[in-house]
């Protein structure tokens, strides 16, 4: 795992869905709260501003890495944690959030190049309206994670009945709040550990 940089720590903190009014937005909100509270430094972002075209290693060979994976490639790599809410489509993570991934993990070289993932930790959560809270979706992306040389928390949240948890914004449970914050301090907490100048 990656130690110090001497260069205060970052968790970079998004959710996996375009939709404007998505409740993973809001949970990833609520969990950036968390991080703040720990006095670490988080850059929340929303993937719909990095519009990429699906993954095409013939488009990528001949026109280069699309700018907005470039942007998004220099976020990555610039941060030591991730903060992702993740939803669930068809008990896999999203099209969005997976073809991020993939153009992250391309070079300008156009060879593959993991430096965006390798080394950082993440914690992660779902908020869903099953009763399973986005559950299925995280065993794919722990797995995704793992597989790219992330370190994933062994905490993680999941928020079923998501269409009535949220109010204005925000969880309109105390408790359940109180979870999301809880591991979007965790994470930071862990990155203060590992890269204490």
């Amino acid at each position: 795992m990656t130690r110090s940089t001497g260069q205060a720590p970052k968790v970079l903190a998004f959710a996996g869905s375009a939709r404007s009014g998505s409740f993973n937005k809001q949970m990833v909100r609520a969990a950036v709260r968390g991080v703040e509270s720990a006095k670490v430094a988080c850059t929340l972002i929303d993937l719909r501003d990095y519009a990429l075209p699906l993954y095409d290693a013939d488009l990528e060979s001949a026109e280069g890495l699309p700018a907005a994976a470039i942007a998004l490639r220099e976020l990555f790599q610039e941060h030591q944690g991730l903060l992702i809410a993740s939803p669930e489509y068809n008990s896999s993570i999203s099209p969005l959030l997976k073809n991020s991934v993939d153009w992250v993990s391309r070079s300008p070289e156009a060879k593959q190049d993991l430096s965006g993932f390798q080394g950082k930790v993440a914690a992660i959560m779902a908020a869903s309206p099953g009763p399973l809270g986005g559950l299925r979706g995280l065993v794919v992306l722990r797995s995704l994670l793992t597989n790219i040389g992330v370190t994933v928390l062994a905490q993680q949240v999941t928020l079923r009945g998501a269409g009535d948890a949220f109010g204005n914004g925000r969880l309109r449970e105390a408790r359940q709040a109180q979870r999301v914050e809880n591991l979007g301090r965790e994470l930071a907490e862990l990155v203060l550990k590992l890269h204490a100048a």
